[in-house]
């Protein structure tokens, strides 16, 4: 940002008498509880689908190794060791990450604050509530604020002192609410449920079919009625069929075979708004071992993807300087942590990238958590097998000296 257009966005924060943007905000409490707080259970404690959705993409993202690299080398500094180890005073970054996309999972909308130390370097990111963080466009220059409500008014935070990741949404910068998607299926799927438990309830009460012949009296009725209470109740439920009287038990069942329907559609839809595939979600009808390294691929590349680019493209747009990533500095998390196959798969795949110049055997063994040796960082080739930057006809003298010594 230029220093005119600096200057003019803080006279139009003086002329609309704007709040500091981080001063004090520790020590924030409103309507009794802390911004940074946030509410716990509502819809996700309630419904088991759209848990274990959230649970998968929070537990996916958190899993995911976070480095900072320069031109595909990991470095450190020491912003990268705090968001990746202790974001803050009480999490780790783990449930920092987890976190985030718990609460952009289920308010649509998961906001960090920047904190600053006393030479105002990044020293801590702040989770807050999203319903007291609203984005708003100043008219004047057309940036980008963050008003957060706080006991004494409204603060504004500039866009790029906020780590702010989000749903899709339309114009604006709010993202919609899965949950608000979600409200008829939850709606549907609790009824039913419901409905399941009042027909299990009068299913109890009604346990048999007495019959009578027709000509027997009104008095009679009400004595074999009687008897027949009285003989259940004195001999455990067994019963003793006489002449003129059938019973017949009531076929029950307690589980409506349909609810398990109404599973498959609340399972199928909330798969739908969380663009995950429904075997995740416990649905494996049709799904064979065979298809599930395509499955996981398919989670990998049209899931994780797009949310795994949202959260570095704000880690370095934010976190690092304009000329800290012309230097070539970049946050990045390992995908490739998802997509590890079985020990046979592993294997075929580091020995045709090790023979084919893909991989340096040291950069195998830090796959593996193996730690380097020495001769391992060459780039190899099949020939079989020489250091890729060989002469070709050193390589066939070699070859000569080995089969003529």
């Amino acid at each position: 940002m230029k220093l005119t257009q600096r200057v003019k966005m803080a006279w139009s924060i003086v002329r609309n008498d704007f709040k500091a943007t981080a001063a004090g905000f520790e020590k924030w409490f409103f309507r009794g509880r802390s911004i940074f707080q946030g509410k716990s259970g509502g819809t996700l404690a309630t419904n088991e689908t759209i848990f274990a959705a959230v649970t998968r993409l929070s537990n996916s993202m958190a899993s995911l190794p976070l480095k900072l690299y320069k031109d595909f080398t990991p470095v450190t500094s020491p912003t990268s060791d705090m968001i990746a180890n202790a974001p803050n005073n009480n999490m780790t970054g783990f449930d920092f990450i987890r976190t985030m996309e718990v609460i952009r999972d289920t308010r649509g909308n998961a906001y960090a604050l920047k904190m600053y130390d006393a030479r105002y370097q990044v020293s801590s990111l702040l989770i807050l509530d999203p319903a007291y963080v609203e984005p708003v466009v100043e008219q004047d220059t057309n940036e980008l604020w963050y008003c957060v409500y706080g006991p004494k008014g409204q603060y504004y935070v500039h866009n790029l002192d906020m780590i702010h990741v989000k749903h899709i949404h339309g114009p604006g910068y709010k993202g919609i609410n899965p949950i608000d998607v979600l409200a008829n299926t939850v709606e549907f799927d609790k009824n039913v449920r419901q409905f399941t438990l009042d027909q299990l309830d009068t299913s109890i009460k009604a346990s048999f079919i007495l019959k009578m012949a027709t000509n027997v009296s009104e008095d009679k009725k009400k004595e074999i009625y009687a008897n027949f209470q009285q003989f259940y109740k004195e001999n455990g439920g067994v019963l003793i069929q006489e002449n003129g009287v059938e019973i017949d038990p009531i076929q029950r069942n307690f589980i409506d075979p349909k609810v398990f329907e109404v599973e498959k559609i609340t399972k199928s839809r909330v798969a739908m708004v969380y663009n995950i595939p429904i075997f995740l979600l416990g649905e494996t009808e049709g799904v064979s071992y065979a298809s599930m390294e395509q499955l996981s691929l398919n989670y990998v590349t049209n899931t994780m993807v797009p949310i795994v680019r949202q959260y570095e493209q704000e880690f370095n747009r934010k976190l690092l300087t304009r000329e800290e990533r012309l230097r070539g500095l970049y946050y990045k998390f390992n995908v490739n942590a998802l997509l590890r196959g079985d020990m046979k798969t592993r294997g075929e795949f580091y020995f045709k990238m090790m023979r084919s110049g893909g991989y340096k055997p040291n950069e195998i063994r830090a796959l593996e958590e193996l730690p380097p040796e020495q001769g391992g960082d060459k780039l190899f080739i099949s020939g079989d097998l020489y250091p890729i930057d060989l002469p070709v006809n050193e390589r066939k003298n070699r070859g000569k000296g080995v089969n003529n010594p």
